[in-house]
């Protein structure tokens, strides 16, 4: 067998662009260097910063960070992604390394993310890429769009005990004995219920505008709390229109009364009561809202259909929050790409 030379892989790689190797257009839409600058203030320490430039020079933090970002676009362990960097040229092109570069390990991406998780940066990432869709033009129009999905997480084996002192902020004695089994426990998920079934994990809370159906905020919470305490948190005034839309969870005299004074327009759906069904004006005002507000649903189908779906396979919120952020990222990233497309055509 004959080895592969330097034109060898150049020849393949050409190839993948002509078949439409996605993470080329990925590569180019994205504004990575505006990313540096954030990730180097959390995650490379001063001892690395003074560090002589003989010897190996350390990672680039925006290798790991396009890491990342192929992670939550794949569904890949720490473990999974390392190899595939390792085993696929697209892979290792997107991460602008060659067949001679070091390639990160799991462990030192898994450390990498660590820093960003307990500086709760991955917020600050994602604005500056919302920043990024306004400067090309899309900015936030046809009004924003409020709703949130439940994100699970693995089930955790508890006796009804252990959850009741795991909601009541104490952690139960037995775990305390067994620190590899503490380690183990997620202890701010949540359950839920929907639709008559019962999920455990957390919640993705969103703000999509409902012309470019782009994730415009987000906030993350355990699976426990109702849509409607985040709705304020969500809001903004970024959108061309005044208009808001959800549905009738989020309905309520204070929650009508806090739009008006923003100078917000509600449309929110209406929910009928005992004794006092909908009119027939109040069932076609709220198919009239419904033709906007599904669009949101698009939003969460994508994510849903994505490799992996929105399992998440962490312990604890501050990692959570990380993998959903990024997960939205990933998402807006791919929205972008697809406006971008039909825009061309």
């Amino acid at each position: 067998m004959s080895q592969m030379g330097f034109f060898d892989a150049d020849r393949r790689l050409a190839a993948l662009s002509a078949k439409g190797d996605p993470l080329v257009s990925i590569s180019a839409l994205v504004p990575w260097e505006a990313f540096r600058a954030d990730i180097e203030a959390v995650a490379v320490t001063p001892d690395e910063s003074r560090k002589s430039p003989a010897g190996r020079k350390p990672i680039d933090v925006l290798v790991l960070f396009r890491m990342l970002v192929l992670q939550s676009l794949y569904n890949l362990s720490d473990e999974q992604v390392e190899y595939q960097v390792r085993d696929r040229l697209s892979f290792t092109r997107f991460l602008g390394l060659g067949l001679e570069n070091r390639i990160p390990d799991g462990t030192t991406l898994w450390l990498f993310r660590e820093k960003l998780a307990k500086a709760d940066l991955l917020a600050k990432l994602f604005k500056r890429f919302d920043q990024h869709l306004e400067a090309k033009g899309y900015l936030a129009r046809g009004g924003q769009m409020i709703d949130a999905t439940i994100v699970p997480v693995p089930r955790q084996r508890n006796s009804r005990e252990e959850n009741d002192q795991v909601k009541a902020g104490t952690i139960p004695e037995e775990w305390q004995k067994h620190p590899a089994k503490n380690r183990q426990k997620d202890k701010d998920a949540r359950w839920t219920k929907k639709h008559e079934r019962s999920y455990f994990g957390y919640k993705n809370h969103v703000n999509a505008d409902a012309r470019h159906k782009l994730i415009r905020d987000y906030t993350v919470s355990d699976a426990s709390v109702h849509d409607s305490q985040k709705l304020e948190e969500l809001l903004n005034k970024a959108n061309t229109s005044n208009d808001v839309y959800a549905d009738s969870a989020y309905r309520s005299a204070d929650t009508e009364r806090h739009l008006k004074a923003r100078g917000l327009r509600s449309r929110i759906h209406k929910r009928g009561r005992r004794n006092r069904p909908l009119t027939e004006a109040e069932v076609a005002a709220n198919t009239a809202k419904s033709k906007v507000r599904a669009r949101i649903e698009h939003v969460f189908g994508a994510q849903e259909n994505a490799p992996g779906g929105r399992l998440v396979r962490t312990i604890g919120i501050v990692r959570a929050k990380i993998k959903i952020g990024l997960q939205n990222l990933t998402y807006n990233i791919r929205r972008l790409m697809s406006l971008e497309q039909s825009a061309a055509t």
